[in-house]
């Protein structure tokens, strides 16, 4: 195996730094792991398998937590059943095998205030490299030796090393890496010693103004202290720098994305209001809210500048997102330009298409409904219509960013629920245009403020946070699987009044490591039980797109009482008529992700409800099911659910086209969050500075801002 085994994408790790190990030996920071001494072709494809191909790849592969060896416990003090450092001389050792075949080595050490048995099980291999009169270290768990009469022994050795020469190095504070098998902490710790025994001159990928400014460590500094601290004081210092650096460079990269896509295009400039604006705000059903007047203001005045707009509107489910979507279509349709507006799926695209289409009845507004489900003929007739300008507005899914698609003057995109679409889509619906078209963008995920500079950095944000009048709140119950037949009952009544119901399951089929019940299981058991008598439909992600789409249009339609589904619903379906959801193993779902599901029910005038089912024992599960049951707003269970679960679940398919943190924590480093965001900013106002960080970002993060082009 030779340096090109290494895979292709890693080296972009081109940043110019040079390693020198032995004589004459140079490496740079892309060099194969299968270079350095140690690292055999087992060894190389291990380091594959978790993502480590490069000498810049095991620098950026950080510790997970450290061993503090400086504070040795005395062995006279040691406490039964807690986790103890430990370190003695060795004055005797023993070996035995048990009648099931198990080998125990027992070591006894003694510091000079006291003696333990230090226990290791089948590790015969020790008794060779363990002598008497060595100085042991050891870190574990100390209990009572058994039958030993009270002597304390340390049975579940987590980390041991022999302190010969140079062992008071070893009783510093020691990284603790990711390990599994033959990576163990040894391997790790004795390749990163030769690391940077032979490192040289580390290239920085921050501008000397802004260290200097925030008083940043260099790179080269960061990366040995983050590694092999000196002190908690110096780790720290590590630890500030590199995750400002990692997100100091996102927020750099999405600056210049926006820049690239706004400041330095030529965008669709629109007029003030004129008769088909005020006509369609006279069509409303609704006078808009302070929240929804304020965020309408922001898209005005954004559309009204020639620079192009780049908005997302955060609002909760139901809180009028789509109508300052349809206002802001018509402001250009009354300019002479087009609209796109992209749904994730295509009955959310009928949907509203059938709205709009209805409010705008009575204005000369040409709509056009593309999906994927049109004929080749029709598809073609569609294309030519919007080449010639016949339509005013388009209403499609990703059928829009198909390639025959051509628009004759596109002047404004609108993507529907923001997470389902990445950077990419967002892209390829602007080559769609001859001028750089307004983008407007609306979620209901609810994200903490701070939260949108990692996941929509390249945005400006507009948030609804109060829902308009009249709209009736979603009454919300957790209750123990024990009461399911009563719930099951209950819904039955709701559908003997008319109404229609949600049953939603973690799990699309049986699972053989999950002891759940899919959604397939209770389709069969409610179909042949409460529900026989009722129509019953199943959805989920397993189906093909048509079939899918054919069972959410008859639930739509009121052809099905009851809808079993997954999280396929979560987005993509309005029906007013319906009120209950069931919410079965609940504690497998993120609150946010809850709040999302129960947002299906409650659309209409009916009084409506969301039961989850749940056999939560930990007190945390149930606190966290319990906020829901009190707390209807979006915002503020977002924010608790950032606080339980962390920003990497929490983010998931939301950080669509970024990076992913390897050090920086999105929810923990909010202040260095918002120090790099500055800073960023403060690049963005000096081209040389400018020139300077793109070319880091190209190189650094190719995939993601490769684009990246005219600084």
């Amino acid at each position: 195996m030779k340096k090109e085994l290494a895979c292709d994408s890693m080296r972009r790790r081109v940043l110019l730094c040079f390693v020198s190990f032995g004589e004459g030996a140079a490496m740079e920071l892309q060099t194969s792991l299968l270079e350095l001494k140690g690292v055999g072709a087992k060894k190389y494809e291990a380091l594959n398998k978790i993502g480590l191909f490069t000498v810049y790849d095991l620098l950026t592969y950080y510790p997970r937590t450290y061993e503090d060896r400086r504070v040795l416990t005395p062995l006279a003090a040691i406490a039964v059943g807690e986790q103890q450092a430990v370190t003695g001389v060795i004055r005797h050792i023993a070996e035995r095998r048990t009648g099931r075949g198990i080998h125990i080595l027992s070591v006894d050490i003694d510091d000079g205030t006291g003696f333990l048995q230090v226990t290791f099980f089948n590790q015969k291999f020790l008794k060779g490299k363990l002598k008497a009169g060595m100085q042991l270290f050891a870190v574990g768990k100390i209990d009572y030796a058994f039958g030993g009469r009270g002597k304390k022994q340390m049975s579940q050795v987590k980390d041991f090393s022999l302190m010969e020469k140079g062992g008071e190095a070893a009783l510093g504070i020691l990284p603790v890496y990711a390990a599994s098998g033959s990576l163990n902490q040894k391997f790790f710790r004795t390749l990163l010693t030769g690391v940077f025994q032979g490192i040289g001159k580390i290239v920085e990928t921050l501008p000397e103004s802004i260290c200097q400014r925030y008083r940043l460590v260099a790179r080269e500094e960061a990366y040995r202290e983050v590694h092999f601290p000196e002190s908690p004081e110096a780790l720290h210092l590590a630890r500030e720098r590199l995750i400002f650096e990692e997100l100091y460079l996102i927020q750099c990269g999405l600056l210049l994305l926006r820049r690239e896509s706004r400041e330095k295009r030529k965008g669709v400039r629109h007029l003030g209001a004129s008769r088909l604006s005020r006509g369609a705000r006279e069509a409303l059903p609704f006078r808009l809210t302070e929240d929804q007047e304020k965020a309408w203001r922001d898209i005005r005045q954004d559309m009204e500048l020639a620079l192009p707009m780049r908005r997302l509107v955060q609002g909760d489910v139901s809180s009028g997102k789509t109508a300052l979507a349809l206002l802001a279509l018509v402001k250009t349709v009354e300019n002479g330009f087009q609209g796109a507006f992209m749904a994730p799926t295509e009955i959310l695209a009928r949907q509203h298409f059938d709205k709009f289409s209805e409010l705008l009845r009575d204005l000369p507004v040409r709509l056009l409904l593309l999906t994927g489900r049109l004929s080749k003929k029709e598809r073609e007739a569609a294309y030519a219509a919007i080449e010639a300008h016949d339509v005013d507005i388009v209403i499609g899914t990703h059928a829009l960013i198909q390639e025959p698609v051509a628009f004759a003057a596109l002047g404004l995109v609108v993507t529907d629920e923001q997470h389902r679409f990445g950077v990419e889509q967002r892209a390829a619906l602007e080559k769609r245009a001859h001028l750089t078209p307004d983008m407007l963008v609306m979620t209901a995920t609810p994200i903490p403020r701070t939260m949108t500079l990692t996941v929509y950095g390249d945005l400006d944000v507009s948030r609804i946070e109060h829902l308009p009048p009249g709209r009736v709140p979603v009454e919300t119950f957790v209750r123990t699987p024990a009461r399911r037949d009563l719930i099951y009952r209950f819904v039955r009544q709701e559908i003997e009044r008319g109404r229609q119901a949600y049953v939603v399951c973690p799990l699309v089929e049986e699972s053989d490591t999950l002891d759940l019940p899919s959604a397939q299981e209770v389709y069969a058991e409610l179909s042949a039980g409460v529900f026989r008598e009722v129509r019953c439909g199943l959805v989920h992600g397993k189906l093909r797109g048509k079939e899918k789409e054919a069972v959410m249009a008859d639930f739509h339609a009121g052809k099905l009482d009851v809808l079993v589904t997954t999280t396929v619903i979560e987005v993509g379906v309005d029906v007013p008529n319906a009120s209950i959801m069931v919410i079965e193993n609940a504690e497998r779902f993120g609150l946010a992700q809850l709040h999302q599901l129960r947002g299906r029910v409650g659309r209409g005038a009916h009084r409506s409800y969301c039961i989850l089912v749940s056999a939560a024992r930990t007190a945390a599960a149930k606190k966290r099911l319990a906020l829901l049951e009190s707390v209807r707003d979006g915002f503020v269970l977002a924010e608790e659910d950032l606080k339980l679960r962390g920003p990497g679940q929490f983010f998931g398919a939301m950080q669509h086209g970024l990076p992913d943190l390897k050090m920086a924590d999105a929810l923990r480093d909010v202040d260095i969050l918002l120090k790099a965001r500055r800073a960023a900013l403060e690049t963005m106002e000096s081209p040389a500075m400018r020139k300077e960080v793109a070319e880091i970002l190209r190189l650094e993060y190719k995939e993601f801002f490769a684009k990246i082009t005219e600084v």
